[in-house]
């Protein structure tokens, strides 16, 4: 700080300056006399020496920082000390600048200014004292007894009385309603250590606002004698009260973001908005909701209220007293509010309502609420209220009303705008639950059965996904995505659509994501897994006799559904792809560059045609795989080209996110409206590769004599990684497949083992059949390797691959690898 201050005092007198050169490794490369006059030093002495032996200790280390800004800044300015040839420091001012020669290596050219004698710019008492008295900051001295002994006029503000009153009192007895002690450690700590503070904020209430917390920043500084002797603190402070609330604000509406609408219970969100509510805002909650709001129905047309009152019912409450001693109606029972209170008031005309002091003997309100048994305001100590519909879409769903009981002071248009925001945001929510009611028990279950409630934890890639069905009631549609694990540490994932929506489409959705998952636990290609499911679907169309008219086909979307079936090896990150009539998948690259795959686009499932196709490419880790159905672009406005769609998708996946899952949610929400004509399904996924430290193979000659090294070397890479519990059973599996490979299989035999999950074994060869399981009778000496094989992992089986087949067997690990 007071270096900074003396450079801005003094002005660098280039004529007066004594240059030199230092290359870019910090040596001197030229000496000049008005250095040597500077420093005493003689060229012969300096030159091709570091510049850091002509600093002293402490600015020395600072040159490679200094260095740093010059690169980063095209150079430097400041003051540090240098050291002549006899050894006393000198300050110096300095200044940095590059200099480059043509076609030769960077210089730097520094300028050195002697501010030995430098005083800078001397103010008098009488300055100083102006300077601080009309300060509109709140300014004080205490001694080091903590006792004031001077203020300015600007602390009056905060109450405490004028200078003359504060003189010889501790801040206690100045403010006695404030925590004192606190803010009177941060005193003695700056006694203590001669360290400012600095920033310090306190909250609490002061005399001038005795009923408003009020909060407040503060500095403190050691005053010191002219020996070095603390003599007391100078402190300011400064009224940051708007600022405080604002940040209160903030993380109030964040916590209701995070805390209500977490499901589509209408109970439980009214709940959650009174719980969040009370919390550093209200002291008692109440939230009533419309009976017909409750059974998931539309409110009635009309006034909401008939001769007898209102028929609202008690959603949730909550207070800062235990057992909400507030409220007497429960949660579920009947609150009539009298026609005419300020709740049927603000229930009708859509408008808040807000009272700094009730009146405390109002009963005007009802019977049942606040109280009961017509207890006034006084009785149960609310002083201040607000009450606020709960609207959404333009409906009023039912109010809710904030009071006030320990905290004295009244809400004010702050704390009425504040708890508006709150509940807007809740009564979305509120909203949301209410539609989804009517239907969403019998849709709930049938849900759970079509789309994956949670996708399985593997290693190979990051999944998120986001489902919007174009039927908002039910939440069901013939759009689906699947991830299912394969064997080999490799995923499958799986995106596609049934033509229509709600419970049929959904239904047959249901089927045909139940046809995948069972192919895909065969392990087959992708264009295989789509053959045979188009099979699948041609024969349930026969079945149903549903096969469409020659009109009908015409239009292929209306014949069969699209399906993409996608396979990632996170071992070589290898990735296989095939479309059923189905948007193909786009990359985002790690530099996020977005790039459409070119898919061999195969008709619509059961409608028979051409064979089904696939393509293969190598993913970067880090690579997001983005597969969609077509809802996702269906929605532009007035229309649009293919190609406009596809630079929307494009310029939606780019936008950078803080999570994949944050992501998807973004590219729905830019693509897709809130009420979508068509279903709308997203699943993205960032590749992930299982490093060397996690895969070992060797190649295996076809003798039978290098099973016992197959074993020996899957032992030691279980020593190597921690798993030797498994060895015996490793041993056992490693044995059984590698015999079986040499004794039945031919071509080139590899075994390979990968940490994931699960310790993974596998073995390859040249062979196309596949080993069977059998039950060997007693007498049979063989065929009982397999069943043990069976006995000892969590599961085994074979897949095929173009240079024949791999025989697999995976062992359950406690816990996930590092």
């Amino acid at each position: 700080m007071h270096e900074k201050q003396d450079v801005a005092r003094q002005r660098f007198d280039v004529a007066d300056a004594a240059p030199l050169l230092l290359d870019a490794q910090g040596v001197v490369t030229s000496w000049t006399p008005g250095a040597q006059r500077l420093l005493t030093y003689r060229a012969t002495e300096v030159v091709g020496t570091r510049v850091t032996g002509l600093l002293s200790p402490e600015d020395a280390a600072r040159v490679p920082e200094l260095g740093e800004r010059c690169r980063r800044n095209g150079g430097w300015a400041g003051v540090l000390t240098a050291r002549r040839k006899d050894g006393r420091p000198v300050r110096v001012m300095v200044r940095i600048t590059p200099a480059m020669e043509p076609g030769g290596a960077p210089h730097w050219l520094v300028l050195l200014c002697d501010m030995s004698g430098s005083r800078g710019w001397d103010m008098s008492r009488g300055v100083l004292e102006q300077m601080v008295t009309d300060s509109p900051v709140g300014i004080a001295i205490v001694d080091t007894d903590l006792r004031c002994v001077w203020s300015n006029a600007a602390l009056e503000q905060f109450g405490g009385g004028p200078p003359p009153e504060r003189l010889g009192r501790r801040l206690a007895q100045i403010q006695p309603g404030l925590d004192a002690a606190s803010i009177e450690t941060q005193m003695r700590y700056v006694l203590a250590t001669g360290r400012p503070v600095v920033g310090y904020e306190h909250v609490g209430r002061v005399r001038s606002t005795p009923l408003r917390e009020t909060a407040y920043m503060m500095s403190f500084t050691r005053l010191e004698d002219d020996q070095g002797h603390p003599m007391g603190v100078y402190y300011t402070v400064v009224d940051i009260t708007d600022r405080h609330r604002a940040r209160q604000r903030l993380a109030l509406l964040d916590r209701a973001g995070e805390q209500i609408g977490r499901t589509l219970d209408i109970v439980r969100t009214a709940q959650e908005l009174a719980d969040v509510a009370v919390q550093d805002f209200a002291d008692f909650v109440c939230v009533d909701l419309l009976d017909s709001v409750l059974r998931g129905a539309e409110p009635e047309p009309g006034p909401p209220y008939g001769t007898g009152g209102v028929p609202l019912r008690r959603a949730g409450h909550q207070s800062v007293n235990p057992g909400v001693p507030e409220a007497v109606v429960g949660i579920g029972q009947v609150a009539a509010y009298l026609v005419g209170s300020p709740p049927i008031h603000c229930l009708t005309t859509g408008s808040s309502w807000r009272e700094e002091r009730l009146d405390p003997l109002g009963e005007e309100w009802g019977s049942d609420l606040p109280g009961g048994h017509r207890a006034t305001f006084l009785e149960l100590g609310l002083h201040s209220v607000m009450v606020v519909p709960v609207r959404a879409r333009g409906v009023t769903l039912g109010v809710t009303s904030f009071f006030r009981r320990r905290r004295q002071e009244p809400f004010d248009a702050d704390d009425l705008s504040l708890a508006e925001d709150l509940v807007s945001r809740a009564a979305v929510c509120v909203d949301n639950a209410r539609r989804y009611t009517r239907e969403r028990d019998a849709a709930l279950v049938l849900q759970r059965s079509l789309l994956p409630r949670r996708l399985p934890e593997q290693d190979a890639v990051e999944v998120a996904a986001c489902y919007r069905p174009a039927d908002e009631l039910t939440g069901l549609g013939g759009d689906w995505y699947d991830l299912i694990p394969l064997s080999g540490a490799r995923v499958a994932l799986v995106v596609g659509e049934v033509p229509g929506h709600g419970i049929d489409a959904a239904a047959a959705m249901g089927r045909l994501r139940t046809a995948v998952r069972t192919l895909a636990a065969l392990d087959l290609p992708p264009e295989e897994v789509l053959a045979h499911l188009d099979d699948v679907v041609a024969r349930t169309v026969r079945e149903e006799g549903q096969r469409p008219s020659a009109s009908q086909a015409v239009d292929a979307r209306a014949e069969g559904p699209g399906c993409v079936y996608v396979v990632y090896d996170p071992v070589d990150g290898q990735c296989t792809m095939a479309a059923a009539d189905h948007p193909a998948p786009v990359v985002v690259l790690p530099d996020s560059t977005v790039v459409r795959v070119d898919v061999p686009q195969g008709p619509p499932l059961g409608v028979g045609g051409p064979p089904f196709e696939s393509v293969e490419l190598a993913l970067a880790e880090g690579s997001t795989l983005a597969l969609h159905t077509d809802g996702l672009l269906a929605h532009r406005d007035g229309g649009g080209a293919a190609d406009t769609d596809r630079d929307r998708l494009r310029t939606a996946l780019a936008r950078p996110a803080s999570s994949l899952d944050r992501r998807c949610r973004a590219v729905v929400e830019a693509l897709v409206p809130d009420r979508p004509r068509d279903d709308v399904v997203l699943l993205m996924a960032r590749t992930r590769l299982l490093g060397a430290g996690r895969v070992a193979d060797w190649d295996l000659p076809a003798d039978p004599a290098m099973v016992a090294d197959a074993r020996k070397e899957a032992v030691r890479q279980l020593d190597e990684w921690g798993l030797e519990e498994l060895a015996f059973t490793t041993e056992l599996i490693v044995s059984e497949l590698v015999t079986n490979a040499m004794r039945h299989a031919q071509g080139p035999i590899q075994l390979r083992l990968i940490r994931n999950r699960s310790l993974i074994c596998e073995v390859s060869d040249g062979g196309a059949t596949a080993p069977h399981l059998r039950h060997p009778r007693t007498t049979d000496e063989g065929g009982r390797g397999l069943l043990l094989v069976s006995q000892f992992t969590e599961r085994w089986g074979t897949r095929f691959v173009p240079a024949g087949k791999v025989i697999w067997a995976e062992q359950n690990l406690t816990e996930p690898p590092a």
